[in-house]
């Protein structure tokens, strides 16, 4: 099933070809599943779980982020049904991406550390709305090129900025930031969702992160799955019922 960030991630491939550059992820060459990144001995679209939301993601992301196998931008669209996904350009904004701010029926909130804004700017609660639904857009970077994208993209200055307090310490362990407290883009998302009231969708997303992270680690140490450890159970636990229960 095709999603957002897998068209994107389409569209920066046939972008780069045209330049006859292609994109090689480092690690390993062997073949991916092109449905989760990882390689087929340890696909694990079988376990992809599906969740229905009130609130949707607009992902606007960072040059080669589409690209890169270890991005958990891809795991929000696997999981929250509306989650847009948009290529960031200091020079240029994607039209759509302008029309989705724009549409009634969502509320959206720039999600960033409220310390680099006004504090009449900062929000730090998801009010219910009538006849809105909330929309989290989230800067899937580095945290370098996070702070690069907030201050060149002017037409996202008048969105109220949802500063994040979590009370735990980043367990993503795939890419390493120089500080422990910053979150990747899964973890945002999964906080957002559960100041948003909706706390199954958060913690499948939370738990469907843990999960990506053992197989795609496992695969690099050529290590098999385990289907039984504590985080597949769990998925399972939050996934499965909604889905064949």
């Amino acid at each position: 099933m095709s999603h957002a960030v897998a068209r994107l991630r389409e569209q920066r491939k046939a972008s780069l070809a045209s330049l006859d550059k292609p994109f090689v992820a480092r690690g390993s060459h062997a073949p991916r599943c092109p449905a989760c990144r990882v390689i087929f001995s340890h696909c694990l679209c079988a376990l992809r779980p599906q969740v229905t939301t009130r609130a949707g993601m607009c992902l606007i992301m960072c040059d080669m982020e589409p690209l890169k196998p270890s991005n958990t931008g891809w795991l929000i669209a696997d999981v929250v049904p509306d989650t847009a996904a948009f290529g960031w350009s200091r020079t240029q904004v994607d039209p759509a991406l302008l029309t989705l701010l724009a549409d009634p029926q969502w509320a959206p909130y720039l999600v960033f550390p409220g310390e680099y804004v006004a504090p009449e700017r900062v929000v730090t609660e998801v009010p219910v709305l009538a006849g809105k639904r909330p929309l989290f857009v989230l800067l899937d970077a580095t945290w370098s090129q996070a702070r690069k994208m907030f201050r060149k993209s002017p037409y996202l200055n008048h969105l109220p900025v949802l500063s994040l307090q979590p009370e735990q310490l980043s367990r993503y362990r795939l890419r390493r930031s120089t500080r422990d407290d910053h979150l990747c883009t899964s973890e945002v998302a999964a906080l957002c969702l559960a100041l948003g009231g909706e706390t199954h969708a958060a913690e499948t997303l939370e738990t469907y992160l843990e999960v990506f992270s053992n197989h795609y680690l496992n695969s690099r140490q050529s290590v098999p799955p385990d289907l039984e450890d504590a985080a597949h159970r769990r998925l399972r636990d939050l996934a499965w019922p909604a889905q064949f229960g």
